[in-house]
């Protein structure tokens, strides 16, 4: 057993290697999530979309409830219970008024542990699935974001969709489920954080009383390496009033050196401020997108930086022009003293901002601590933020911007689409 206190976060590990991680706050309300290092990622190519399956079919009923009481166990306090999947995790969370944290702590361990994931509420659930796949495919700003990802990281499992495919989905049965879980999921891949007014102590013997008993298993599953990525350009032809495009590039993992450099710069370039260099440049200027914004998201071994805009097919090649020009500046010119400045307070701000919710906050310790073993404080964080200088910014921008290792994906709509009615 390992216990014990880094400034404001508090610490435990069970001896089944579950690891806790814990702020106490003055708040009313509380958020609790439990991550296991499990995603889309790790699936074989026929699993795929079992990850997110078995996140929805958690909740599906219990050995002890089904599902109706499942549900209702936090929405009779006012409680809210959530899950998600991504290419790396998978997690359930809840938030819930301070006084009923024993509640939350043995429903996470009921459905995580002793869910029964039963074959009449599997094919109802896939047929939900399928219409969350379909949803995505009448939206082609959501759906040209996981085509891309599919097309940097070809014949990977990283690139693969989360939600899996129709096709795949009607294959699966519970017992594709039982061995998914056998081979995959282990008490050392799982954290529990917490961000709530609870005192340290008695949160250890609540979640003890409920996951100390818990087995360990030992997982010898390993994820493969992602290392061929080639550039690629892609153009289909849509019935859509606007053009979707994206623009982008392989990027650094998440234990890379150059990571928080990308972070600030991909902030300048396209993040949330309405005055990054995208949407001044791009929207404000000549009016071209309506949604124009860039993002970087790092995995374990490999990550994606990628551009994104919609606009009337008649612009695309004069606003793909623009968006190489904005990624050229910042390859090639140093930013000044004073740029630097107020592009690291900028980022710090809406660090903060983003921290003053407890789920938000909860959600980013438990991914840390379950990559990392540790998590940074606001002050560490800041620190290194601080700590970036221009030339460190311009080497993470000529890694991930050269235009010969970027690629393209464009749904190209119809002009006479975009045309006003006469």
């Amino acid at each position: 057993m390992i216990s014990e206190k880094r400034e404001s976060y508090q610490y435990f590990q069970f001896p089944n290697g579950i690891r806790l991680i814990h702020r106490q706050t003055n708040s009313a309300v509380a958020n609790v999530g439990l991550m296991i290092d499990v995603g889309t990622r790790d699936e074989l190519s026929e699993e795929n979309g079992m990850a997110h399956l078995i996140e929805h079919m958690m909740f599906k009923g219990t050995i002890r409830r089904k599902a109706y009481h499942v549900l209702s166990r936090l929405e009779h306090i006012g409680g809210d219970l959530n899950a998600f999947t991504t290419k790396e995790e998978t997690c359930i969370h809840a938030s819930f008024m301070a006084p009923y944290y024993d509640r939350v702590v043995e429903l996470f361990s009921d459905i995580f542990f002793h869910s029964t994931f039963p074959e009449q509420e599997l094919e109802k659930e896939k047929d939900v699935i399928i219409d969350e796949i379909k949803s995505y495919k009448d939206n082609p700003a959501e759906e040209i974001l996981d085509e891309f990802e599919n097309q940097l990281f070809k014949g990977h499992p990283i690139g693969r969709n989360i939600l899996g495919t129709e096709e795949n989905l009607l294959k699966l049965k519970r017992d594709n489920i039982i061995r998914f879980i056998a081979s995959n999921y282990s008490t050392q891949k799982i954290v529990i954080a917490s961000v709530g007014n609870i005192k340290f102590e008695k949160l250890l013997r609540v979640v003890g009383l409920y996951f100390n008993e818990i087995g360990s298993a030992s997982i010898t599953h390993s994820r493969e390496v992602f290392t061929d990525y080639d550039t690629s350009q892609r153009r289909e032809e849509r019935h859509n009033y606007l053009s979707h495009c994206m623009i982008g590039n392989i990027a650094f993992s998440r234990k890379d050196p150059h990571k928080h450099a990308l972070i600030l710069v991909n902030n300048i370039l396209g993040g949330q401020g309405l005055n990054s260099r995208l949407n001044l440049n791009i929207r404000e200027k000549y009016g071209f997108a309506y949604t124009i914004d860039s993002q970087y998201a790092s995995y374990s071994d490999t990550g994606m930086f990628a551009v994104y805009f919609g606009t009337d097919p008649k612009s695309v090649d004069k606003t793909i022009s623009l968006v190489y020009k904005e990624l050229d500046k910042l390859r090639n010119v140093k930013l000044g003293s004073l740029q630097l400045h107020r592009a690291k307070l900028q980022l710090i701000g809406q660090l903060a901002i983003n921290f003053e919710s407890g789920l938000t906050e909860m959600l980013s310790i438990a991914r840390s601590h379950l990559l990392f073993d540790k998590v940074d404080t606001m002050q560490q964080v800041i620190k290194k933020i601080d700590n970036l200088n221009e030339m460190q910014l311009m080497e993470a921008a000529q890694l991930t911007f050269d235009p010969k290792n970027l690629s393209t994906l464009l749904y190209l709509g119809r002009e006479e689409y975009a045309k006003p009615n006469e």
